[in-house]
């Protein structure tokens, strides 16, 4: 049994407690109980019995604390939840995370990581309940971070120290790798944000929204550069200026993956005149994709053009780009043939669910026609795939156009890839595949870190905060590539990794070294693996 003491910093008074230590066979770990016995007098140390601690008959006389030689001193004891959160805060020394931050908000540091850790830990909670999260947990900041301080935090972050953060995180990069290139919505309630446009919702939500834009590594698996922009703006019209922020910012000579709607003529001209390698999905329904394909169709299902491991057929096609370049300098304009690869595939899983759809929905046009109920939004689907007879006699009549839909079958289960670098198709598809890391890093944003609706209604304090999402989607982006790159998710979603770490315990006081509670195989094994050195009490 040990007296502590612990000050209430909203009043100011500091209480004795009464703690036993036990070991709690249910949840193997060490725990405590707290029994308060009254407050301490700032002048005389004395211990103060608090109303009913004293017992019948007795004199409410302050209690002296056990005698001991010299000035009588308290120090404030923690028990704290601390194995999350070391686990964080080693990966944020390990990826240069820590040591960036610190040279560009050396003020505010801590505090950012310390948000950055409640916004993974807590899985989809407001930030306002941080002042509990801190109770219980050891963090870098130590203290709270109130709302209103979170806020004003969060304003106070200048497009200098973002740029410049940026600008370090590049320098960490793996060179010569491909940079998967993504965007997504963001619905906001707030009637005050200029960029808060009605756009292409990616969401379907009925609301005004913001665009984010993220860059990822192929190797890292980490994002390294970001944008918001207005919510009416198409991903077609982002790569120049892409282009543009990372020349700024010092990223070098880049190898882009983007998906199809990244694509346009002028987006793919850009690309060649910044001598930038890339690889991006494109329709088939563009002219110099359907005349290759038409070529190569027999061939590309053929058995020496299937990957059984991804269950599909892949063949390249080596054709030329028309490049067009304007030089308003010199008024004229360059027009050349550039080398250009595309990559075909065909799966057989795609196709058939494709196939099966394709079918049903005809199959329901044709009901809607033969009911007398056409619906407005298919008129031109039935123009396309059916003819239409009213007699006095036979009634109504519909016709299949076979051709037309032998036609649209024809390509169902197919898609195409461009890119100006020469490879082979399965590994253009294995890097095309990346961008699904972007994708899941969105949903991480969205769901996780809490960021699906913006509440806020300042642009300074948004910029702040999406800064802020950012710094934890790092973490969370390199948690993630390190449990698949160890089998981890064999055993363990993120969810459960996390929260078996999160029960590890920590004791600190002024007086002594932090002292770390029991350590089990199975929290050892997990460090291990994911290259942490053990936690001990002498760190």
């Amino acid at each position: 049994m040990a007296i502590i003491t612990q000050t209430d910093k909203r009043s100011g008074i500091t209480y004795a407690y009464e703690t036993t230590y036990y070991w709690d066979k249910e949840k193997q770990q060490s725990r405590s109980k707290r029994v308060c016995i009254g407050k301490v007098d700032p002048v005389s140390g004395e211990i103060i019995p608090t109303r009913g601690r004293a017992k019948k008959g007795e004199s409410k006389t302050p209690k002296a604390l056990p005698a001991r030689t010299g000035p009588v001193t308290y120090t404030e004891t923690k028990h704290l939840y601390f194995g999350a959160t070391y686990l964080l805060e080693q990966f944020a020394d390990q990826i240069g995370l820590t040591a960036d931050l610190k040279q560009c908000f050396p003020d505010m540091y801590k505090k950012l990581l310390s948000v950055a850790f409640y916004l993974v830990l807590e899985d989809n909670n407001p930030l306002y309940r941080f002042e509990k999260w801190n109770l219980t947990h050891k963090h870098p900041y130590g203290q709270d971070i109130a709302s209103p301080r979170s806020s004003e935090m969060f304003a106070s972050i200048t497009d200098d120290q973002i740029a410049k953060f940026l600008r370090l995180q590049a320098k960490r990069r793996v060179e010569d790798e491909y940079w998967a290139y993504d965007s997504s919505s963001f619905s906001s309630y707030s009637e005050t944000l200029k960029q808060a446009q009605w756009g292409k919702n990616k969401e379907n939500d009925r609301l005004p929204q913001i665009n984010l834009l993220l860059v990822f590594g192929e190797k890292s698996g980490l994002p390294f550069y970001y944008r918001k922009l207005a919510g009416n703006i198409p991903d077609s019209k982002t790569v120049k200026h892409l282009l543009e922020d990372l020349d700024i910012l010092g990223f070098g000579k880049t190898k882009f993956v983007m998906d199809r709607g990244f694509y346009s003529e002028d987006n793919i001209n850009g690309l060649y005149r910044e001598h930038v390698k890339f690889l991006v999905g494109v329709k088939l329904s563009l002219k110099l994709i359907k005349k290759n394909l038409d070529e190569v169709y027999d061939d590309i299902r053929m058995f020496n053009n299937f990957d059984e491991g991804l269950n599909t057929y892949g063949l390249t096609v080596s054709a030329e780009w028309n490049y067009t370049q304007d030089r308003p300098y010199k008024g004229d304009t360059i027009e050349e043939k550039r080398r250009i690869y595309i990559h075909y595939f065909y799966s057989i899983e795609r196709g058939a669910d494709e196939e099966q759809a394709f079918d049903k929905r005809i199959m329901d046009y044709c009901n809607e026609l033969l009911s007398g109920k056409p619906v407005e939004d298919h008129k031109k689907a039935y123009a396309r795939f059916f003819e239409v007879k009213d007699t006095p006699v036979r009634g109504r009549q519909v016709y299949y156009k076979e051709d037309e839909i032998k036609a649209a079958r024809k390509y169902i289960g197919y898609f195409a890839i461009i890119t100006n670098e020469k490879m082979d198709a399965f590994t253009a598809l294995h890097l095309y595949r990346m961008k699904d890391v972007v994708e899941k890093a969105f949903g991480n944003l969205k769901e996780r870190l809490n960021m699906r609706r913006l509440l806020t209604k300042s642009e300074k304090n948004l910029d702040g905060k999406i800064f802020n999402e950012f710094i934890a989607l790092i973490l969370i982006s390199h948690l993630d590539h390190k449990m698949k790159e160890t089998d981890l998710y064999k055993t363990y979603t993120m969810q459960q990794l996390l929260d078996k770490l999160d029960v590890l315990e920590c004791y600190e006081d002024e007086k002594r070294a932090l002292r770390i509670g029991e350590l089990l195989d199975k929290q050892a094994d997990i460090y291990t693996t994911l290259g942490v050195a053990l936690p001990t009490s002498s760190c």
